[in-house]
């Protein structure tokens, strides 16, 4: 994975390139080349692969990860206010706990979090209890950002009760 400094050399690198393409454009209007034209799309290509690149130089695209947290996988996302994780049956309370702050650490971007009338975003992770004939969503935990202004962590819930639920259909 590149990271923002790659980004950013990369977004210098087009740029020059973007500037030479450009100069090459102008020559071949100047003298009336063929190949003028397709130097207009060369040359706004480029702008556009600068302009990405730069804007990508911002934004790390590298995951958190926290200590004691466990793989998990997004089953559902609106896109807005609500995020389901998939969780294994058999997690303990302090790797789910980790395992929540990790995926809202990654997924609780400053674009879910709206203004007043908008649902707060919440990330509810869960684990399938498989009965004979039906199989049931058990949902262990959620975190949801924090509404108070001095802090920045948000609100871990752990749910024990359909935890050991969980568990109890793992073993």
């Amino acid at each position: 994975m590149l990271t923002p400094e790659q980004f950013f050399q990369g977004a210098g690198w087009l740029a020059l390139g973007t500037v030479t393409f450009g100069v090459m454009t102008a020559i071949a209007f100047f003298l009336k080349w063929g190949i003028r034209f397709r130097l207009v799309g060369a040359t706004g290509f480029m702008g556009v692969l600068t302009v990405g690149f730069f804007g990508l130089s911002f934004q790390p695209l590298v995951r958190t990860s926290i200590p004691g947290a466990i793989p998990y996988k997004t089953v559902f996302d609106s896109g807005a206010a609500q995020v389901v994780i998939a969780v294994p049956n058999a997690i303990t309370e302090t790797e789910l706990e980790a395992t929540l702050l990790q995926a809202a650490s990654n997924l609780l971007k400053p674009s879910r979090i709206g203004g007043s009338g908008r649902a707060t975003p919440t990330i509810r992770a869960r684990a399938i209890v498989h009965k004979p004939g039906v199989s049931e969503l058990v949902y262990v935990g959620q975190v949801t950002p924090s509404t108070d202004k001095t802090t920045t962590s948000p609100i871990v819930e752990i749910y024990p009760d359909k935890l050991a639920k969980a568990k109890s259909a793992a073993s």
